[in-house]
């Protein structure tokens, strides 16, 4: 869904018209104006951990009759005044309005304004001023120094990301409208401030910093983060940005690969659209892993431990560069057209850099990772559809897992596939992203695209081929009807799948056998892939030496491994490895100000579920052991 010419458009490719679009996640009547450009002006006050400052909207009408405007807000913001002004229509001095905040959901509130209906007219431009301070909303996560990594300056950073902007500042916070924007900052001394901007620069002696974004983007992917942060080009179009004490290690770890997959990406799939393409490095306390905000990707510094998943997790922000960013899924029911078509994009990269069989490990790593999820939730349970439906105030952030990601990558693929030529596919991606860039669309935007694009599968109908109906992709429940075809990295993942074997067979290997697999020459995607495998047929006979034999190992390796060995630790009572949970977990996790959900982040996605699952296991274990202990 897209803003254009003064009149809602869904971005249609051929096809029938749409309904007019529901975002049941936003509170606001986007419908009903069209957003040019928005402009904010804050001031940052580290003492209070407070925003302040004002928002400038500057909106069309494009329906007769509207009195009032609504936007999607949140209780933390603190509004102070809000005025209108009609340049042309005698309102070129501002004039005060009435307002008022009502109750949507937990996760926002909607600001409704009342409009001076005498000026407001369908194509005329009026602007709206909102003065506000923030307060400790999701979106805005306040450190004190001891919180960041060098612990010397504290630091600030938002995420946007589904729902949350509407506590950085009012807005239609509905991936459905995109503008651009600019932005005024104001900090104190010695604080460096970044955005998701396309252009930036510096007033030392008012210690002002002003941003410009060019392209139009959604509310969620406007991004700042504040702080001691520096910085060292890695490219003609990218730098890293970091803490002091982190700069080199980033800077070391991605060298010059990051204008390598760029040019990559650029071959597979058109010009890189954004300008930058900077990456800064976060404190532990980022909720999640990367956020793909554009020209300027945040990622968790621990990430840095484990090179190949610090490889694949910038891929996969800079595959949303074309996917997510540039051609955005018009609600967040339909979340897998951003982060599927990004992870098939992120396949296409890594084949083309690292060749078929490193991608297909990295894949199966995944896939499996999904049916486990599948195991947990059953075959039926709707959050498994890829076009989920959720009703009014379910948080749409509670709906990202790995369906979003790994079903709509295996959709991708299925008309990667029906295409008949992988190549002829990704001119297809080319000509979508060249079509629709800058818009937001539907999935039977992305459908009839496809179906124009290769005429003859739509005339052999291939929409409805029994068994892999493009409806039942959509919405069916359950796992994907169709994978790839992953034999190609055979040689990569037999040895892994060998090794489960001789563990899970009724004797425990003898040396002489388990020194035939190298774990040491492994890299950190088959270690990974042994230990998950192993963990779904845990516990393991009493007395497998499995912590004997590699226990030294996984002890010296990065964190994704590390979590997957304490687990196994924990789920066959390993005793003598148990101490390492407790400086694991010391390690690894760190209590943010915020909320206790928001309290600990995770090397990866799953990081923190993990951690708790780990926790309560040996919680029951020790009580188990103590019990036992008692009574004899």
């Amino acid at each position: 869904f897209a803003f254009e010419s003064g009149r809602p458009s869904a971005g249609l490719g051929p096809g029938s018209p749409r309904c007019p679009l529901v975002d049941v996640a936003s509170a606001s009547n986007f419908r009903c104006f069209q957003l040019r450009h928005f402009h904010l002006d804050l001031r940052l006050n580290f003492a209070v951990k407070e925003m302040s400052g004002w928002l400038v909207l500057d909106l069309v009408p494009v329906q007769l009759g509207v009195c009032t405007l609504v936007l999607d807000s949140h209780p933390s913001l603190l509004i102070h005044s809000i005025d209108c002004k009609v340049p042309g229509a005698g309102l070129d001095e501002p004039v005060s309005l009435t307002y008022r905040v009502d109750p949507f959901t937990d996760y926002g509130s909607s600001l409704n304004i009342s409009l001076p209906t005498a000026a407001v007219k369908p194509g005329r431009l009026i602007q709206i001023t909102v003065r506000y301070t923030t307060t400790d909303g999701p979106a805005i996560w306040w450190l004190d120094s001891e919180l960041t990594c060098g612990q010397t300056r504290p630091l600030v950073f938002t995420q946007g990301h589904s729902v949350c902007n509407r506590s950085f500042f009012p807005s239609f916070d509905t991936p459905a409208v995109k503008s651009t924007y600019t932005a005024t900052v104001r900090v104190p001394d010695g604080v460096t401030v970044l955005m998701s901007a396309s252009r930036s620069s510096y007033s030392k002696q008012d210690r002002v910093f002003q941003f410009s974004m060019e392209f139009p983007v959604p509310s969620y992917l406007v991004a700042l983060v504040a702080g001691e942060l520096q910085h060292v080009d890695v490219g003609p179009r990218s730098r890293v940005w970091a803490e002091p004490c982190l700069l080199s290690c980033a800077v070391k770890k991605l060298g010059g690969s990051v204008e390598r997959w760029l040019g990559v990406a650029e071959d597979l799939f058109g010009p890189y659209l954004w300008g930058r393409c900077d990456i800064v490095f976060l404190p532990p306390s980022f909720p999640i892993v990367a956020m793909e905000n554009p020209c300027l990707t945040f990622i968790i510094a621990s990430i840095l431990e484990s090179s190949e998943f610090l490889l694949i997790d910038v891929i996969h922000e800079i595959a949303h560069g074309w996917f997510g960013n540039a051609v955005t899924n018009a609600t967040w029911e339909e979340m897998w057209l951003s982060e599927g078509l990004a992870t098939y994009a992120q396949r296409r990269i890594t084949t083309e850099a690292y060749g078929e069989a490193f991608t297909c490990l990295e894949t199966v790593v995944r896939l499996d990772a999904l049916h486990r999820q599948l195991r947990l939730l059953g075959d039926n349970n709707p959050v498994s559809k890829l076009q989920v439906k959720f009703e009014p105030g379910v948080n749409p952030s509670t709906l990202m897992n790995l369906f979003t990601y790994e079903k709509g990558f295996c959709f991708v693929s299925y008309l990667s596939e029906l295409s008949g030529d992988v190549t002829r596919f990704d001119c297809f991606l080319r000509d979508y992203i060249s079509e629709f860039k800058f818009k937001s669309v539907v999935a039977q935007d992305l459908i009839d695209y496809f179906l124009g694009y290769f005429p003859e599968l739509k005339d052999a109908a291939i929409a409805q081929r029994e068994g892999l109906e493009f409806e039942r992709w959509l919405s069916g429940c359950g796992p994907p009807p169709y994978e790839p075809d992953l034999s190609a990295g055979g040689a990569l993942i037999r040895p892994v799948q060998d090794l489960c074997d001789l563990w899970r067979s009724a004797d425990p290997p003898d040396l002489q056998t388990l020194s035939t697999f190298d774990l040491s020459a492994w890299s950190t995607f088959q270690i990974v892939l042994f230990l998950d495998r192993m963990l779904d047929h845990s516990p393991l006979p009493h007395g497998t030496p499995l912590s004997g034999s590699y226990s030294s190992l996984f002890d010296g390796l990065n964190a994704e491994v590390q979590i997957r060995w304490l687990q196994m630790v924990v789920r066959n009572t390993f005793y003598p490895d148990l101490p390492r949970v407790r400086a694991f977990l010391h390690k690894h996790v760190r209590t943010h100000k915020k909320t206790a959900a928001e309290s600990c982040i995770r090397q990866s996605f799953w990081l923190c579920f993990c951690i708790v699952v780990l926790i309560l296991y040996l919680f029951l274990k020790l009580v188990l052991v103590s019990l036992w202990l008692f009574y004899i």
